[in-house]
């Protein structure tokens, strides 16, 4: 009689089991009703350092810290109380060396051929170093947050549409809105027409060139106040091959303020506001030029205020600096938006009037003047001073340089002084 081979091909099965048990990288492992490991693949016995049969019998207090590992005891209950698959985190501490790791584990009842529950079976998958990483990333996550809420510029993302794909606190803050709000809405959704623009001056060209891109911006927050920034925007490709830009704007609102106001030092008289000297010689030389081009005519008026000595003499000259403020605002408000009205020096100003005829200059000239006459100072005392002026018009003459003009406007000048002040001199080229 020969021997039964089935018993040989079921140990060579169970074998082959085995083996591709101990091959793969989890943990498997069963236990009894009461907890007891009854099988573990090599990984399971080499993490615990002893052989199987040293594990047989043995529960999990042989191996893990449980006042640690929790959740290991508390896994194995549901799934044997109530007879129910789950899988879930677990993170245990090993008693041999103290290393906390981290498990990803399913664990199933297991019952014999006639359907009673007899055990646990379960398959444990370390992710020890994938939690670290995500650890790692959630935390380099976190302090890329706090550095991008705090750091003291806006920074977002757009796409090619101009959408906002991504604000920083400080993006929201000018726009008055969290970021959820402002998250897939375009610039111009968001953004005053007048400063909606403005991005897309610097936007566009990154999309069509792929170049990093970077200059000045003007922004208007939620209060309406204007903001002036330097931005640096860079063009970014997400994962899925979308275009993007990458905007980083510093805010120079105080440095651009302060440049206004150097350029108006440079441009304007102290005193009075008004354009002073070097400007306005510099506007009529340019006016010149154009004058040349295209045969246009314009006019020189070079003005001061009759007796200004002797209003210095009498109230003092703090009260003749206000007599200069108020005459340039008395003559502004009679000259036209494209005259050019500058303080020369002391008490004599200059008016350039573009593209006019001497005659129409000389009747402007003389509403001036007794408008002037007519507007005067109110003094401290309640009484008032009456300014009068005296003017020189002398229209351009053909490539007449500014100085020759100038002299001979203010021997115009010099003539109305001469026929008693208070009257305006003309004279053409």
């Amino acid at each position: 009689m020969k021997d039964d081979p089935f018993p040989t091909r079921l140990q060579h099965e169970l074998d082959h089991l085995k083996s591709i048990f101990n091959e793969t990288d989890a943990y498997l492992f069963t236990k009894d009703l009461e907890g007891r490991y009854t099988y573990a693949n090599q990984a399971v016995l080499d993490l615990f350092g002893c052989t199987l049969a040293e594990l047989q019998g043995q529960d999990d207090r042989a191996f893990f810290d449980l006042a640690l590992s929790d959740a290991i005891a508390r896994n194995d209950r549901l799934v044997l109380d109530q007879q129910v698959a789950l899988a879930r985190e677990e993170i245990n501490y090993l008693n041999s060396t103290g290393e906390k790791r981290f498990y990803w584990t399913v664990k199933k009842p297991m019952y014999d051929r006639d359907g009673d529950l007899i055990g646990l079976c379960g398959i444990s998958t370390d992710i020890t170093e994938h939690k670290l990483i995500e650890a790692r990333l959630a935390e380099q996550h976190q302090l890329l947050e706090i550095v991008l809420a705090n750091v003291d510029a806006l920074i977002y993302m757009k796409d090619s549409e101009h959408r906002f794909l991504y604000v920083n606190q400080k993006v929201s803050d000018l726009l008055g809105m969290p970021a959820e709000q402002i998250i897939n809405r375009r610039d111009d959704e968001l953004f005053p027409p007048t400063s909606a623009c403005q991005p897309r001056r610097l936007d566009n060209p990154v999309f069509e060139t792929g170049e990093l891109q970077a200059g000045e911006e003007m922004l208007t927050d939620i209060e309406g106040k204007q903001h002036y920034y330097w931005s640096v925007k860079v063009p970014f490709l997400l994962a899925d091959g979308t275009p993007t830009l990458i905007g980083i704007a510093s805010d120079i609102t105080e440095l651009h303020q302060l440049k206004e106001q150097l350029h108006q030092q440079s441009v304007r008289d102290g005193l009075t506001g008004l354009y002073n000297r070097r400007f306005f010689f510099e506007v009529c030389e340019k006016n010149l030029s154009l004058n040349a081009r295209h045969h246009l005519t314009s006019v020189l008026v070079v003005l001061d205020v009759d007796q200004f000595k002797c209003i210095n003499d009498r109230y003092g000259h703090p009260l003749g600096d206000r007599a200069l403020e108020h005459l340039g605002k008395v003559m502004l408000s009679v000259l036209r938006s494209e005259d050019v009205l500058a303080r020369i020096g002391g008490d004599e100003f200059a008016i350039w009037l573009p593209n006019t005829t001497l005659s129409a200059a000389a009747s402007l000239a003389e509403r001036l003047r007794l408008h002037v006459m007519q507007s005067p100072l109110p003094l401290p005392d309640g009484d008032e001073l009456i300014i009068t002026i005296s003017a020189g018009l002398v229209e351009n003459g053909k490539e007449e340089p500014m100085e020759s003009l100038y002299a001979r406007a203010d021997q115009m000048l010099y003539q109305a002084k001469q026929s008693g002040r208070n009257c305006v001199a003309t004279k053409a080229c």
